[in-house]
């Protein structure tokens, strides 16, 4: 049995109970939290709460989290976007609302369900069962481009082109504001935030982090930009642009909450990834077009700009 203690900020006051803590614990299903209330295993302020309370600034929330089951992954019949495929990886193109990997309350519709069924098994083993193949991950509500290997040589050698900060990893966003630099540069370490634990923030004790900011088209009040990792930590780029004054449009967790957009989480997308073929030793790059989603709100901010 595990616990967890968070304080509601000024960015959540209001938000319903349940809202809350799937916004806090990213890996944890709301449906699960809803359950782990219902059992009275989460308290606001010492006393048991309801789904629908809503919290205020300054609560504190406790949650305490059973001992896990053992998870079993199984295969399930997903439909793929693979951008490329080989005998030794894959390049798959994940859609917005989808998890990585089985965890807490996200036992299946993973992506890692989808690849044991689609590859039949044949992954990577270095990451363990819950984590076959994957070498590298991104948030559940960011879309986009990630490699799968299938083998434990293919899988070392794209891990020592990610440490070695050779790999090319791009992403598309659309921040809040106005970045009047086109190219910057920020580099401020990221560790856990202080208070809240399912949070990452820039601190001084953290780990280097590195995000190359290109700005690719500015409207009224929001700028369209490219962000190249050359480092990647955990929440590396929402962290990086709310530290600058420039939360991604619809990271509530962040800060880029906006009422007047309609968003599945944040407007980030993993757009080109390159690398070389660990086997082949060939050079890849490779696109993924922007989602529906993402354009759509490109196409609002058109109507709001004028431009």
């Amino acid at each position: 049995m595990t616990r967890e203690r968070f304080i509601v900020d000024e960015e959540m006051d209001g938000n319903r109970l349940d809202v809350f803590l799937a916004e806090m614990m990213d890996s944890t299903s709301r449906s699960y939290i809803q359950k782990l209330i219902g059992e009275g295993n989460i308290t606001v302020n010492g006393k048991v709460s309801k789904n629908k309370y809503l919290v205020q600034q300054e609560d504190q929330i406790d949650v305490i989290l059973p001992e896990p089951k053992v998870l079993s992954t199984k295969p399930e019949k997903i439909p793929l976007d693979i951008i490329y495929e080989d005998k030794h990886l894959l390049v798959v193109n994940k859609p917005q609302d989808m998890v990585v990997h089985p965890a807490a309350g996200n036992e299946s519709g993973t992506l890692v369900n989808a690849l044991l069924y689609h590859c039949e098994g044949r992954l990577s083993s270095i990451n363990g069962v819950i984590r076959p193949g994957i070498v590298h991950r991104i948030d559940k509500d960011t879309s986009g481009l990630l490699v799968v290997a299938k083998d434990d040589i293919t899988h070392n050698g794209l891990a020592k082109q990610l440490a070695e900060h050779t790999m090319i990893r791009s992403y598309e966003a659309v921040a809040i504001g106005i970045i009047h630099d086109n190219r910057l540069k920020v580099d401020a370490p990221i560790g856990r935030h202080p208070q809240q634990r399912m949070k990452m923030a820039v601190n001084v004790n953290g780990k280097e982090a590195i995000t190359h900011i290109r700005v690719l088209e500015r409207f009224t009040n929001h700028s369209y930009i490219e962000a190249i990792l050359e480092t990647g930590r955990t929440h590396q780029i929402r962290v990086h642009l709310a530290y600058i004054d420039h939360p991604i449009l619809g990271d509530e967790r962040y800060g880029g909450h906006q009422k007047n957009f309609c968003t599945k989480g944040q407007v980030l997308h993993a757009k080109s990834l390159g690398f070389v073929h660990p086997v082949s030793g060939e050079t890849l790059i490779f696109k993924a077009s922007l989602p529906e989603s993402f354009e759509s709100v490109l196409e609002q901010l058109d109507k709001k700009s004028g431009i």
